[in-house]
């Protein structure tokens, strides 16, 4: 396994960092989902036994129940040998003693006295000055001087400029957590970001670089290009090189939901050439067709625009078609639909749509909307845990 400095924290980290977002689940009875006990833990100790200390969790994962299956499997002596990393949203945080009593519940799920680190989970542009005003990353540190913690970070979804205004108004973060691929290199934070939490000597984690696993699947296209190219490599380990070629990258997560994929990704990461500034100039070229062939994919043209916003009766209309974009481009739906029984449940999906046409009026692109909807609500419909 290759390991790489962890920012200022003064440990190292295992290149590859299990994601435990995506565990192994199974169908009860009643036809609800939950987390695969059995096979999680047994992947999260083989992951620990191979190499793998990094492991990444969140409030909110399956339910919920992520942190508690987390915590289990690393029981018994496992924790001693491992770095959690696990987040609080700001949606949980009614107050200061909510922020308090969120932390020592994940503390007794996790059966561990401390973390590694504590990130704000998922910063929202929209939510950035109410963190300031509550004053979050203050009582973060409280944690922190009380030894529940040992480094404070955030992870973050979207554009550059709320990120470096983040990034610059806490002088300590121990880490941020970004999402990049080779298909997210000109959106998203971009590659200036990953330089600039280079320059300020954070650690930097990256999250979703398969795009949902999206970038493991190879439509004929793509595939055609891969093996057209003198170096023969499986379509997942070109995603991961894009990413460990940064410098500036200290871990990689992965939500690995079967013991193959486990397995895959430790033979990737342990590789003595899966390190930074591993790839030549024709293997950017090869990324960057490989870039294209999969955007050329996109069949409802959305540009995102948001015109069509906000329909009267809440339908997420840019990012239903995202979604369905999504999955045509990479022959590939389970992560669509995930994403698609989010919408869903906020009351957001197709169902809700009325056919008053007042988006298709408003649309640049003369998209028929209505009928579209349709379409990508056949596609993404019917997944639930």
């Amino acid at each position: 396994m290759q390991y790489r400095p962890y920012g200022k924290m003064g440990f190292d980290v295992s290149l590859f960092g299990m994601g435990c977002m995506r565990l192994p689940r199974r169908e009860k009875a009643d036809g609800s989902v939950e987390i695969d006990r059995e096979k999680a833990i047994e992947m999260i100790r083989y992951a620990a036994d191979h190499g793998v200390n990094y492991f990444d969790t969140a409030y909110g994962y399956h339910r919920q129940m992520s942190e508690s299956l987390v915590g289990e499997a690393l029981d018994g002596g496992y924790r001693q040998r491992v770095h959690i990393a696990t987040k609080q949203p700001f949606a949980v945080m009614k107050d200061k003693g909510e922020i308090r009593r969120n932390l020592e519940d994940t503390l007794k799920k996790l059966r561990t006295d401390y973390l590694d680190v504590y990130l704000i989970h998922n910063i929202q542009k929209k939510d950035w000055p109410g963190i300031q005003q509550m004053d979050v990353i203050g009582e973060f540190e409280k944690f922190k001087s009380e030894g529940l913690i040992r480094g404070i970070g955030f992870s973050y979804h979207g554009e550059l400029p709320t990120f470096r205004e983040i990034l610059d108004y806490y002088p300590d973060w121990a880490m941020c957590q970004v999402q990049q691929n080779l298909l997210d290199v000109d959106r998203e934070v971009t590659e200036e970001a990953i330089a600039l939490a280079g320059q300020k000597g954070c650690a930097l984690v990256i999250m979703e670089p398969l795009r949902g696993g999206g970038l493991a699947s190879t439509p004929k296209d793509v595939a055609r290009l891969y093996e057209q190219f003198p170096v023969k490599r499986s379509a997942a380990e070109w995603a991961f090189r894009h990413v460990y070629n940064y410098p500036q990258v200290s871990c990689i997560l992965s939500g690995v939901t079967t013991m193959e994929q486990l397995k895959d990704n430790i033979e990737i990461f342990s590789k003595q050439d899966a390190a930074a500034g591993c790839m030549t100039p024709e293997e950017k070229d090869l990324l960057k067709k490989v870039k294209q062939a999969y955007e050329s994919r996109v069949t409802i043209p959305c540009t995102g625009c948001e015109y069509c916003l906000p329909c009267p009766k809440g339908v997420a209309i840019p990012q239903i078609f995202q979604l369905y974009n999504q999955g045509m481009m990479f022959e590939a739906f389970d992560q669509p639909r995930r994403s698609y029984m989010f919408q869903r449940n906020a009351g957001h999906d197709q169902p809700n749509c009325v056919a008053c046409g007042a988006c298709e009026k408003k649309c640049p692109q003369h998209i028929e909307i209505t009928r579209q909807l349709g379409l990508a609500h056949s596609k993404l419909d019917g997944w639930y845990e």
